[in-house]
């Protein structure tokens, strides 16, 4: 049976990598994907069925499901900021027909945004920003491939900011302030790199939409100083979530919901005259679109996530890492593997993997210099981690952001493989490189 359970994994790796020219939605393979193997797994031993169906399978949905619920809250919250105009001021500060302003301006914005909300909901934002700013379509994709560049490099210096860098956190792999210092300098440069090569194939001044309709279609009538209250409690609230796992030991999720239910507070005060029969949670227009895009992530992440538990239970992932360390033993190696693999399979899909080969190793367990590469904070996880990310984007396939940079702005994979592979590939030597910099100077 173990045998199946691999072959059919690895006919749906190869099915969601090949989304892009089977027309078959990744996220439906997945959550098949996961389904059947933990069928297929119950069926392995009808002696143990209970305890498996119950003990086992309740530990890992324990685990997957803070993942998730703490995902749809982040949702929520940039839903709420969205509809009432706290996101109005980016187009204003970036709107300007200098290439350097705006292209630099939308990439400063999105990698600070998306370091304290999850990177897919800040790429539909800043995509739907650009798109009723700019009028040019080429203009368009090399900005919108900038937009998705940094949305990827921004959500990994914190492990609120990305999936992958908060499955790190979840299982305790990493601490976020250490976390953050270690994954600064390389996303930075890996965000800089292709900006700056990006800004060479564009005119020095870029095409702009003459009418200045708002993007939001609910355009909140609220003061600044109320949107600015209201941004202020989600970021910062958001900030503390780490902090609150910390002293409470609570799932994260818990502290981004106490987020989100004053910000539904502020919203029912500052609108309260406003308010009609709607709740002011209505998803207008553009939002749909956020919401879509975000739900499918976290579905395709959920299927992703019971398919590879179910590959660590019947001991593939620990042959793995055998494997690794026996032909491999090298981290940066391992990690480049992973990248260049992300660019046609989803990042998410092989960075959970590549966490899941191993465990943390104890802290003051005797280990030997490459084994404590695997202890809290090693470099192994913040590798996996750069590499997942930057290697996600060599190709538009490889990452949620692509993904909706292609759907998006019609951007070809013909198109962003002769125009922004490169330039992302170099991105992400640069930040390698920093990497180790950095740590050699650290140590």
């Amino acid at each position: 049976m173990t045998i199946v359970i691999v072959s059919f994994a690895i006919i749906a790796y190869v099915l969601i990598a090949g989304e892009y020219f089977t027309k078959i939605n990744k996220t439906t393979i997945a959550i098949f994907t996961g389904v059947v193997a933990w069928i297929l797994f119950l069926t392995m031993d009808d002696s143990h069925k209970q305890v498996f169906a119950t003990r086992v399978f309740g530990e890992h949905v324990e685990y997957i499901s803070g993942i998730v619920l703490y995902l749809l809250t982040t949702m929520n919250i940039v839903d709420v900021l969205s509809n009432n105009g706290c996101f109005n001021f980016i187009k204003d500060m970036v709107r300007s027909r200098s290439t350097n302003r705006m292209l630099w301006g939308f990439v400063g914005i999105t990698f600070l945004i998306s370091a304290n909300f999850d990177n897919l909901t800040t790429a539909v934002l800043m995509l739907g920003v650009m798109n009723s700013v700019l009028q040019n379509n080429a203009q368009r994709r090399f900005v919108g491939a900038a937009i998705a560049i940094a949305a990827c490099c921004g959500g990994c210096i914190t492990v609120i900011g990305d999936v992958t860098s908060l499955m790190v956190w979840t299982r305790e792999a990493v601490t976020p302030t250490s976390f953050s210092l270690a994954m600064l300098a390389p996303a930075l440069a890996g965000v800089i790199v292709p900006t700056f090569l990006i800004r060479r194939s564009l005119p020095d001044h870029l095409d702009l939409k003459t009418n200045r309709y708002s993007y939001h279609s609910d355009d909140s009538s609220m003061p600044v100083w109320q949107r600015a209250v209201m941004m202020f409690v989600g970021f910062v609230g958001l900030w503390f979530v780490p902090s609150f796992h910390r002293i409470t030991l609570l799932p994260p999720f818990l502290g981004s919901l106490c987020v989100l239910a004053v910000l539904w507070m502020l919203t029912e005060i500052f609108n309260r005259q406003s308010l009609q029969s709607e709740s002011p949670m209505m998803i207008p227009g553009t939002n749909r679109r956020l919401h879509y895009e975000v739900v499918q992530m976290i579905m395709y992440f959920m299927g992703v996530a019971l398919a590879v538990s179910v590959l660590k239970e019947i001991g593939v992932l620990e042959a793995c890492a055998q494997w690794i360390d026996t032909y491999i033993h090298d981290v940066y190696l391992f990690s480049g593997f992973i990248g260049l693999i992300s660019a046609l399979l989803d990042n998410i899909c092989l960075v959970f993997s590549a966490i899941s080969i191993y465990d943390v190793v104890p802290d003051g367990a005797a280990v030997t210099p490459y084994q404590s590469l695997f202890l809290q904070n090693g470099q192994y996880w913040h590798l996996v981690i750069i590499s997942g990310c930057l290697g996600g984007c060599l190709l538009p396939i490889g990452n949620v952001t692509g993904y909706t940079l292609m759907k998006a702005e019609d951007a070809s994979l013909r198109w962003y493989i002769r125009h922004i592979s490169g330039k992302v590939l170099a991105g992400w030597i640069a930040a390698m490189l920093t990497y180790f910099i950095v740590q050699s100077l650290v140590a």
